[in-house]
C-alpha cells in the first residue's frame, strides 16, 4: 500500500454500505515490524454497532437462506477465483500488518482459496439421509438447515484462513454473518469485504464491525438475536463465551490454545525430526496454536537430536516477513512480546536450563520492531508455567524420555489436546500412538500444522469443545438437522404407541 492510504480510515461494512462507528472513535493497526507504520485506522465500534450490523443480518436471512446451495456455491467459489486472483496483493497486506513472512502469507491466502472452492461444491453435496420407516406407506429423511445468523469472533495468526475457514461453511448453510475480526488484522478483513460485495453477495449477508474483544466481541457473544457463536482464540476467552452462550442454550464453537507435543523415537529419522521441530517450533514466530511447543526425545538420539536442533536454529534469520531470507518473524504487538518474555523470565527462575535465544533484540534492524530469538530450554520442570501454559512465541521446552509410553504419558499431560506428532520407523509404535495420544489431530513424521482444507480442525479439553472446522464437518456446526416423516398412508399411524394385535 501507498504512504499516503497510512492513516486512512476504516469504517465497519454493515448491510452493505460502510458506516462510521457509533462511538466516533478509531484505533491505530501498527506493523510489528515497524512500530512507527501506522497501517491504517479502524473503526473502534460499541455495542451500537453489533445491534445495527445483526439486524442487517437478521434481514438479510430470509431471502438468502432460501436461494438454493449451489447459488450460493457460485458466489462463494467465485470469491475463491478472486482471492487467488490477487493472492500476492493480499499477503503483501497480511506481512505488514501480521509480520509473517511472505512464503508463509500467501499459504494464509491459498488455504482461504482452497476453502472457498471446497465448501463453493458442499452446495451440490448438501446431502440428507433417506431411509425407511418401520411404518407402512410412510418416508423417512433428514434434511440440513441454516441456523441463522452467525457471530464470527477470529483471530490474528491467520487472519485471512481464519476467517474463511468459519465464513465459508457459514454462508453455503444459508446462515448471515456478524464478523468480529481481530484488532491486530483488521485490513485483511477489510480487503475480503471488498472482494465479497465485488463477487455479488447481497447486502446484510456479510457484515464486519471492527473493535476489541471486551467491548465489541462481548456485545457480540451477549447478543439476544445472535443464534451462534464461532469462536478462535484463547482458551480463557472461550471458557467465558461457553459460559455466555450455555446461560442463552446457544450453539458455539471454539477452537483455542495447544500445547503440543512432539515424540522422537531412537529410531527416528532424527535429520528429518530435528527439521520438523525447528520448522514446528519456529515458523510464524511460534505465534500458532499448532506449533511444536513441547519434544519428547529418547534418551539414546537425545543428544544427537539437540545438537542437530542448535545448528538449525542458529542458522534462522530473524527479521521483517518483507525480507525473503527472513525465517522467524516479529511478535505481534509490544504486550505480547513482553508476555513471552515474562514466561522466559519465569522458566529461568523455575531451574529450567536456557540452551538457546531468550532475548528481545532491540539493536540495529531489530529497532523498530517487536523481535525475539527464538529460545530453546532443557531441564524443564513438567509441572512448570513452561512446561503447561500455552506462551504463543518462540519457545521451545526440550525433554529427555526412555520409552515410547513414557513419551505418549508426557503428551497428555497437558490442559491441551489439539495437535501432537512423533518420529518413528516402527509401524506397531506409530499405530499404537495415534490410538492412544489425546489430540483433535495428530502427525507421524511430520511437523505440528494445521489441518488441510477438506480436513477437520479442532482439539479436545482446553483448546476446543468438540466442534470440528472446516472440511465436512464443519457444515455439522453451521447447520441444523430436520428429522421429516411423509406418511400416505390415509391412517393416523405412530410408530412409538402401537395398539397389540
Amino acid at each position: 500500500m501507498d504512504g499516503n492510504l497510512k492513516m486512512q480510515k476504516y469504517n465497519n461494512l454493515i448491510g452493505g454500505k460502510l458506516v462510521e462507528p457509533s462511538t466516533k472513535k478509531y484505533f491505530e493497526n501498527i506493523n510489528p515490524a515497524d512500530r512507527l507504520d501506522v497501517v491504517g485506522l479502524f473503526a473502534d465500534s460499541g455495542k451500537k454497532d453489533i445491534d445495527i450490523a445483526v439486524k442487517a443480518a437478521r434481514q438479510a436471512f430470509l431471502a438468502w437462506s432460501n436461494m438454493t446451495p449451489p447459488k450460493r456455491g457460485k458466489l462463494i467459489f467465485e470469491t475463491g477465483r478472486l482471492l487467488l486472483e490477487r493472492k500476492e496483493q493480499l499477503a503483501k497486506v497480511i506481512v505488514r500488518e501480521m509480520g509473517k513472512t511472505m512464503p508463509e502469507a500467501i499459504g494464509d491466502i491459498q488455504s482461504s482459496a482452497d476453502v472457498a472452492y471446497f465448501m463453493a461444491g458442499e452446495g451440490r453435496r448438501m446431502y440428507g439421509q433417506t431411509t425407511f420407516s418401520e411404518l407402512d406407506k410412510r418416508w423417512a429423511l433428514t434434511k440440513r438447515y441454516p441456523i441463522g445468523v452467525c457471530g464470527l469472533i477470529t483471530a490474528w495468526n491467520a487472519p485471512m484462513a481464519i476467517i474463511t475457514w468459519k465464513l465459508f461453511p457459514a454462508l453455503i448453510c444459508g446462515n448471515t454473518v456478524v464478523l468480529k475480526p481481530s484488532e491486530e488484522t483488521p485490513l485483511t478483513a477489510h480487503l475480503l469485504g471488498e472482494i465479497l460485495k465485488e463477487v455479488g453477495f447481497p447486502d446484510g449477508v456479510i457484515n464486519i464491525v471492527y473493535g476489541f474483544g471486551q467491548e465489541t466481541g462481548r456485545a457480540l457473544v451477549a447478543h439476544n438475536d445472535i443464534d451462534l457463536i464461532s469462536f478462535t482464540g484463547s482458551t480463557q476467552v472461550g471458557r467465558e463465551i461457553s459460559t455466555e452462550c450455555g446461560k442463552r442454550l446457544r450453539r458455539y464453537s471454539l477452537e483455542m490454545g495447544g500445547k503440543n507435543g512432539l515424540i522422537v523415537m531412537d529410531d527416528a529419522d532424527i535429520e528429518t525430526a530435528s527439521q520438523a521441530v525447528v520448522t514446528g517450533a519456529f515458523s510464524t514466530a511460534g505465534q500458532r496454536c499448532a506449533s511444536t511447543s513441547r519434544v519428547f526425545v529418547h534418551e539414546e538420539v537425545y543428544d544427537k537430536f539437540l545438537k542437530m536442533v542448535l545448528e538449525k536454529t542458529r542458522s534462522l534469520k530473524i527479521g521483517p516477513g518483507t525480507d525473503p531470507e527472513t525465517r522467524v518473524c516479529p511478535i505481534i504487538s509490544e504486550r505480547h512480546l513482553k508476555s513471552i518474555m515474562a514466561y522466559v523470565d519465569g522458566a529461568k527462575k523455575e531451574g529450567a536450563k536456557l540452551l538457546y535465544g531468550g532475548h528481545i533484540l532491540t539493536i540495529g534492524a531489530y529497532t523498530k520492531g517487536n523481535y525475539i530469538e527464538p529460545t530453546i530450554f532443557t531441564d524443564v520442570n513438567p509441572n512448570s508455567k513452561l512446561a503447561r501454559e500455552e506462551i504463543f512465541g518462540p519457545v521451545l521446552a526440550v525433554f529427555k524420555i526412555k520409552s515410547l509410553q513414557e513419551g505418549i504419558d508426557m503428551v497428555n499431560d497437558s490442559e491441551y489436546g489439539l495437535v501432537a506428532s512423533i518420529f518413528t520407523e516402527n509401524l506397531n509404535n506409530a499405530m499404537y500412538a495415534l490410538d492412544v495420544i489425546k489430540t483433535g489431530v495428530c502427525y507421524v513424521n511430520a511437523p505440528t500444522f494445521g489441518s488441510e482444507s477438506h480436513m477437520p480442525f479442532g482439539g479436545l479439553r482446553g483448546s476446543g469443545n468438540g466442534t470440528r472446522e472446516p472440511g465436512t464437518q464443519a457444515m455439522d456446526v453451521f447447520s441444523n438437522w430436520k428429522t421429516i416423516y411423509a406418511d400416505y398412508s390415509g391412517i393416523s399411524q405412530n410408530s412409538q404407541f402401537k395398539e397389540k394385535k
